[in-house]
């Protein structure tokens, strides 16, 4: 729960929710939760989720062209006087109302569908002259206008909105309904003590909070909905400030909470070198050496590890391991997925033990005698390394020293893990990686409290994938190219396409390939998906691995990690619906072994300009971090983060393709702001505080009042 006890009063208006709004009953309030985030401990969003509701757009009212001369399709406002009324045919509920109505120019219907007869001619009185607004569609050469939106009397014209906000709607929330209570949550917006530094309001050209967020609401123009108007920016700034200022304070308390000197003596790493055969790139050793400085600080580390598919991100985490084992402690590695913890398992278990050391696994699937006799040997001491997925979070799980959290794929795992993860150990270091390259700026706002190693270079003997795209009309000759290659001994990943968020569809979708395969490809053919248990779904990879099947059909599970050195053909159907990482990471199953391989994207015709511009940049790329700065660019942060699904920010005023410049504004003065008044003790640091919390950012607080 949210630490409200502590948050300021003057915040409580904000807090509130939705449905103490007038006019927001509780139908309206349950559907206001398919629009705005809805926190944990409630059943109905809070009214500053409602202020923090943007417009995108303005629909322009000013235009008055008169009836000829309005345009097919445009919003306009005209002067009209009514003539007549043709009401529905009795019985004919289905044949529309009309009001005909003209002006100097011409003459046009208003269509009213379902209409009271009553209603209407108390609005449109025949003779009268009023003022109607709204799209102009034309018929037969006849102008017609559809459920006006606005019709107001002449003497009433003042009250005909000119420029209108348009607000992302739901299922049942009107736009005039929503732009009311958003209205009323205004209003509940007080006055709050600037938190901004002078000099960055000033160049930065910032009005208050208060009065940027009420400018946004009212827009004058489309500038005004624009994400570069200074009013929007200052909100992007406030959130991104509030981000940067909770993970300077999460880093603080960790790093403050003295870490340990981890001095090794390189016995064990020496045997993992030599069993390991192959020397280490350049960008590895870099990143030792940085990681081993870390480890012989006083000082927590903290550091993340990116580096692209098959950068070799797992020997460097094993030889950090062996240092801190070499110390005297023991060393945990997590993976998100049951699968890729017993492959990293698989892969440093011959390494961990030519070395001397005890490893062993723990994930849902060891149970009874043999968890509990783990359990005994951890809290001993008797196993050096302990690899596994979330079940090392249970507080079952006591290691005797636990010096050292590797953390794998990290953006599956929120700040607040992290922090649970590592209270397992008495101040033990931690080491994030990730296989997802990510661009600076989300580096800055998902892991601000981290230093970054990046292995930037492939290992020896990686080859070069081509990457060819194919429009699907031309499957029969991909199918016949597969079944060649398989003939000759090659191994096959076919991707199936992602349909819909339903696992149901997708998984009817790799079936029917698997099927189709089976009939045109004479060898034996592997089926994997989300809905199979890990045991199934191990057994079908174990089985790819070794060669007993060459062709392995997939939904999206095998995304990360599986390796499979002799696989040389990715084919992914569909591929312009898959987002750019993705299909990077999927691109990256393939080429692990020393034959030439090839990734297939195969695309459904015509595509559109973002999946054209994705897989050109497929097409011309292997580099992750392009990659991942292009995907930023065409998709937004949340997508690459898999933020949609995990504990990490999600931006609802900033936009981190849009905002970069911010971003790296806050990250400065939030460093400022720690150096020089880290307990938010000073007139500002208390105008921070209330900025924390109305981004709820409490833990940050809790971490201050915890010291």
């Amino acid at each position: 729960m949210k630490d409200a006890a502590m948050r300021p009063v003057v915040l409580d208006p904000l807090f509130a929710p939705v449905s103490v709004l007038d006019g927001i009953g509780p139908r309206l309030a349950k559907l206001t939760c398919n629009l705005l985030p809805v926190p944990d401990a409630m059943d109905e969003p809070r009214v500053l989720a409602l202020a923090f509701h943007l417009p995108h757009s303005i629909i322009d009212r000013r235009q008055q062209p008169g009836i000829a001369l309005a345009q097919e399709g445009a919003i306009v406002t005209l002067k009209v006087r009514v003539d007549r009324h043709q009401a529905s045919p009795r019985g004919r509920s289905n044949v529309p109302y009309r009001v005909f109505a003209h002006d100097e120019t011409g003459e046009i219907a208003l269509v009213f569908f379902h209409a009271k007869a009553a209603w209407l001619e108390k609005a449109l009185p025949v003779g009268e002259t009023v003022l109607v607004s709204g799209r102009v569609e034309w018929f037969n050469g006849r102008p017609n206008m559809v459920h006006p939106d606005h019709i107001v009397t002449e003497e009433n014209a003042a009250d005909l909105p000119m420029v209108e906000p348009v607000y992302p709607l739901t299922a049942g929330v009107s736009g005039k309904v929503l732009r009311k209570a958003v209205m009323a949550a205004l209003e509940r917006v007080p006055d709050l003590p600037e938190w901004i530094d002078p000099h960055v309001a000033t160049r930065e050209g910032f009005a208050s909070f208060h009065d940027s967020l009420e400018r946004l609401h009212a827009p004058r123009d489309a500038a005004d909905v624009d994400l570069q108007n200074p009013a929007r920016r200052r909100l992007a700034y406030d959130e991104l400030l509030a981000g940067q200022l909770a993970l300077g304070l999460v880093r603080r308390k960790m790093k403050k909470s003295a870490g340990r000197v981890f001095k090794g003596t390189g016995t064990h790493a020496e045997r993992i070198r030599a069993a390991f055969t192959y020397t280490l790139t350049e960008a590895q050793e870099r990143s030792l050496g940085e990681i081993r400085i870390d480890q012989e600080k006083p000082e927590r580390m903290l550091r993340l590890l990116q580096g692209d598919v098959g950068s070799g991100k797992t020997i460097v985490a094993l030889l950090a391991m062996a240092n801190v084992i070499e110390a005297g402690a023991q060393a945990a590695m997590m993976a998100p997925t049951e699968i890729l913890a017993r492959q990293h398992f698989a892969s440093i278990r011959p390494l961990a033990e030519a070395a001397g050391l005890r490893i062993e696994i723990l994930t849902g699937r060891e149970k009874g005698k043999i968890r509990d006799e783990l359990l005994n040997d951890l809290q001993s001491g008797a196993i050096d390394i302990l690899v596994g997925t979330h079940a090392l979070f249970q507080d079952s799980v006591q290691f005797r020293d636990l010096g050292l959290a590797v953390v794998d794929e990290q953006h599956r795992f929120g700040v607040h893990q992290r922090l649970l993860l590592s209270a397992k150990g008495q101040h033990s270091d931690m080491l994030v990686m990730t296989a997802t390259p990510i661009p600076r700026t989300l580096v800055l706002t998902a892991y601000g409290d981290m230093d970054v190693s990046k292995l930037d270079s492939k290992p020896p003997g990686r080859q070069p994938v081509k990457t060819v795209t194919v429009p699907l009309g031309r499957l029969d000759e991909v199918v016949e190219r597969v079944r060649n290659a398989i003939a000759a001994g090659q191994k096959v990943y076919w991707i199936c396409p992602l349909v819909e968020e339903s696992e149901e569809v997708n998984l009817t979708a790799a079936e029917d390939r698997f099927n189709d395969l089976k009939q045109v490809i004479p060898a034996p053919i592997g089926l994997v998906h989300g809905r199979m248990k890990g045991e199934e779904k191990d057994a079908v990879m174990r089985a790819f691995k070794d060669g007993e099947t060459r062709l392995l059909v997939a939904t999206t599970v095998i995304e990360v990690g599986v390796d499979v050195p002799d696989a040389t053909i990715m084919v992914i159907e569909h591929a312009e619906r898959f987002g750019l990482a993705q299909l990077h990471q999927l691109r990256g199953r393939v080429g692990r072994g020393s034959g030439h391989s090839t990734c297939l994207l195969l695309y459904k015709e015509p595509l559109g300009e973002v999946a054209h511009a994705r897989l050109a940049i497929m097409r011309e790329t292997e580099d992750g971090f392009r990659i991942a700065e292009e995907d930023l660019r065409l998709r937004g942060e949340g997508e690459i983060l898999g933020t949609r699904q995990s504990g990490t920010a999600n931006y609802r005023l900033a936009s981190l393709a849009d905002h970069a410049d911010l971003l790296e504004i806050a990250r400065d003065d939030a460093r400022l702001v720690i150096e020089t008044d880290p307990d938010l003790q000073s007139m500002r640091g208390e105008a921070l505080r209330l900025l924390l919390y109305l981004f709820e950012r409490d833990e940050a607080i809790r971490l201050l009042r915890a010291g």
